[in-house]
């Protein structure tokens, strides 16, 4: 292929208005334009008034439009079941809204101590709840970022006497700005005296103190245990005022989140299969009321259904579109064969 010959700029421009005319005139590309303003500023000429290309660079996506606060709650309400747990944070909101407002006329405000616990089985929203809570107070300006940095025992608590308090110390840096959430808190404490566990709680008290406005810390896990976390540690009941209860989900409220999971992945259970799903989530909660998996059960089951549903079909050569959408009763295993 015939090269193209260099191109060949009349003179050496001297300022950035000859390289804008330049390129007016078509003389020069967009490539050499860039290239010669370069040469003029490192010559120390005048300060360029903006060159515009024929072909600009397209303009950089805009990031996506924050949810609003009446959009969030709405997210929340959205959830299926946690009834008293909405209650509990249209509580938090009016509580934070009024203080505010209360502030605007210089009237005397409570002061905004929103540590919280978060008691109840896996699977009843904890997480979610805390995520959402996390843009709630974003959107009403008592948290700057509002994410959820999530953590357990084992990102707090270290080998030798000092690391602890290092890691935890890093853990906090991480979460500023938002919610920290640890879950299975109650195993900070489980060691005694002489476990690093109560060196990080130590550590997590004093962050609260230096950072009481940059930082909301949650603690997490089963009900009988956060119970009992909080009465051998009588200080952490003051300094964690709302204590939010989250409790198991009744059967049909399981069974619609089992829908509306397999909906979202365009599946959908057969009157059959709902049966013996809603047969082995009873059991479940009979025979393990203290340990019911609740919305981790539920996913657990749909997610093998699923792949049940894969092996049970994967040899048949026609199928059509409700093949591949049915979940049937023998897709519905409680344990893996």
């Amino acid at each position: 292929m015939k090269q193209e010959p260099p191109l060949i700029v009349p003179h050496h421009p001297a300022s950035y208005d000859e390289v804008a005319q330049l390129l007016e005139q078509g003389k020069i590309s967009v490539a050499e334009a860039f290239r010669l303003l370069r040469e003029v500023e490192v010559g120390g000429g005048p300060r360029p008034r903006g060159i515009v290309p024929r072909n600009p660079l397209p303009a950089p996506i805009q990031p996506e439009k924050q949810a609003s606060l009446a959009e969030i709650m709405a997210e929340l309400e959205s959830l299926i079941g946690l009834t008293k747990v909405k209650k509990l944070v249209k509580e938090l909101q009016a509580f934070i809204h009024i203080q505010k407002r209360r502030e605007e006329q210089h009237l005397a405000t409570e002061p905004m101590v929103l540590h919280m616990i978060f008691k109840g089985n896996p699977g009843t929203g904890k997480t979610t709840v805390a995520r959402l809570l996390g843009r709630i107070f974003k959107e009403m300006g008592v948290l700057p970022k509002g994410q959820l940095t999530e953590i357990e025992r084992a990102d707090l608590v270290g080998e030798y006497i000092g690391h602890t308090a290092q890691k935890t110390r890093e853990q906090i840096r991480r979460a500023l700005g938002g919610i920290l959430f640890i879950d299975e808190a109650y195993s900070l404490a489980r060691g005694g005296e002489k476990d690093f566990g109560k060196e990080a709680i130590d550590a997590m008290v004093k962050a609260m103190e230096d950072y009481k406005d940059q930082l909301i810390i949650i603690l997490a896990g089963y009900r009988q245990e956060m119970h009992q976390f909080i009465e051998t540690n009588p200080g952490l009941r003051s300094r964690f005022p709302i204590i939010i209860e989250f409790e198991d989900y009744r059967i049909e409220e399981l069974l619609a989140i089992a829908e509306l999971m397999l909906r979202k992945r365009q599946y959908r259970l057969s009157p059959e299969a709902r049966n013996k799903l809603a047969r082995i989530l009873f059991d479940h909660y009979q025979f393990e009321p203290e340990n019911f998996g609740n919305a981790r059960l539920v996913r657990n089951l749909i997610e093998r259904g699923i792949r049940k549903q894969a092996v049970r079909l994967v040899n048949e050569t026609h199928l059509s579109r409700e093949q591949l959408m049915l979940i049937l009763p023998e897709d519905i295993i409680d344990e893996e064969e």
